[in-house]
């Protein structure tokens, strides 16, 4: 344990690759322990993880996505700092996305969100999906080999979140390109310069819709955009144009770049574990299962931070109010308390679903539906279209010693890129989605 508490989670590159060693050794100290660098209670136990995601009247979300960087803007004196975070919420960075809000904001703007994403609206998204991903493979698979990240997840996801909020056809491929395609900014969500925390993709998803729901209200037409436009508040008040479209544009912030983590994961294991593969192939009906143990395996978010509001108690651990709280999801994932073998990858898990990927309480993901249902779409076809998914070793190195690269944030676990070889199905077949496949994904 000692070398493991000389590492500093937050900036030690050496635990981007594998993070779970360092998690295990906290889980098996004490599930809720604090870390010496940064002053951050880890929760890092299941139970203890949803005994937070579940209290939001003892924890604010204010610092969710930020934890301790850059800091909170006054020092947290005192038993109950719960006026000083009202007072000074505006000062947090990302202050007007849904994850950092708390009641009853959060309450009206979640609710806002769930208007949008309907199940009628979930049902008609899904079709196109399924038609999306034949459409998106047929030059990804052609070369037999591809980089998948960038090649398909990326802009599968980004245009399955374009169609579900009626984007434009014209406009989807200014998305792609500002979205996609241009380099990413430095360290991207949970690295800790000041650069990382600009809004500069949030700017343009902000202009876009802007111009969308004004045109809308103006001139409201038999479109998903002006539904969007028309939606409001539970207590039937019409919102703000700014805040219909920042609720759009966490959709896409958040969900997109989630769900291309899950994907990354899930092509990974494909690739890696052959006799899975050919399970999946030959049972497709384990597909739903492979992407629940995956999302457990993996959880596409790191953890979510927390600030207590007042001196509150965590698993035996008493903490004063003021404590900036990390629940790491991933390593909740992991505990074998709840998860018999946890560092096995079993598609027969029979309690995988209880996996906190999407978080729990006021805060879960809502779309998670949607992220299942792409993750499903995406499979199924690739399965279809291929006889066998491999790893590329001219980049990657042959088996037992791998070179991956993951995303270096404390925020987001996924691979920057994943390069693949395929053989090619000799008739790919462009079926309907199965019978009562499931439809969602976000944080909220």
């Amino acid at each position: 344990m000692r070398e493991f508490e000389a590492m500093d989670f937050f900036r030690d590159e050496t635990l981007v690759a594998d993070p779970y060693p360092y998690l295990d050794a906290l889980r098996r100290k004490c599930p809720v322990q604090r870390e010496r660098h940064h002053d951050v209670v880890m929760v890092t136990g299941y139970e203890e993880a949803v005994e937070v995601f579940h209290d939001s009247e003892a924890f604010s979300s204010c610092i969710s996505v930020t934890g301790p960087f850059p800091g909170f803007p006054v020092p947290l004196d005192g038993d109950d700092v719960s006026a000083l975070i009202e007072r000074h919420r505006h000062e947090l960075p990302m202050n007007d996305q849904l994850p950092t809000m708390d009641p009853p904001t959060h309450t009206d703007h979640r609710a806002l969100l769930m208007r949008l994403i309907t199940p009628k609206r979930l049902k008609e998204n899904e079709a196109l999906m399924w038609d999306l991903a034949d459409r998106m493979l047929d030059p990804f698979l052609t070369p037999g080999e591809g980089e998948f990240i960038s090649g398909f997840a990326g802009p599968f996801t980004l245009l399955v979140i374009a169609d579900l909020l009626g984007v434009p056809e014209e406009d989807q491929d200014e998305f792609l390109d500002k979205l996609q395609r241009q380099p990413a900014q430095t360290g991207g969500v949970g690295g800790t310069g000041a650069e990382t925390l600009a809004h500069s993709p949030l700017e343009f998803l902000y202009g876009k819709f802007t111009g969308y729901i004004e045109d809308r209200r103006r001139s409201p037409r038999a479109d998903v955009l002006t539904g969007l436009a028309g939606a409001t508040f539970p207590d039937g008040s019409t919102p703000e144009i700014i805040d219909v479209v920042r609720v759009a544009a966490n959709l896409f912030s958040a969900g997109q770049e989630t769900t291309v983590r899950l994907l990354g994961s899930a092509l990974k294991i494909l690739a890696e574990q052959p006799d899975l593969q050919r399970q999946l192939r030959a049972e497709r009906e384990r597909i739903p299962a492979f992407i629940e143990e995956t999302l457990r395996w993996e959880s596409p978010v790191k953890g979510d931070f927390r600030l207590s509001r007042v001196p509150v108690t965590v698993g035996g651990v008493q903490l004063p109010a003021g404590t900036t709280v990390m629940v790491v999801n991933g390593a909740a994932n992991r505990d074998p308390r709840r998860f018999e073998n946890p560092e096995t990858f079993d598609v027969a898990r029979s309690n995988a679903r209880q996996h906190l990927a999407f978080g729990r309480g006021i805060h879960s993901c809502p779309g998670a539906p949607l992220a299942r249902a792409e993750a499903r779409a995406s499979l199924e076809r690739l399965l279809d279209r291929t006889t066998d998914i491999r790893v590329n070793e001219r980049v990657h190195g042959p088996a037992g010693n791998r070179r991956y690269e993951y995303m270096p944030t404390f925020i987001l676990r996924g691979l920057t890129a994943l390069h693949l070889e395929f053989d090619l199905a000799p008739a790919p077949p462009r079926d309907c989605p199965p019978a009562g496949s499931p439809t969602g994904w976000i944080k909220g």
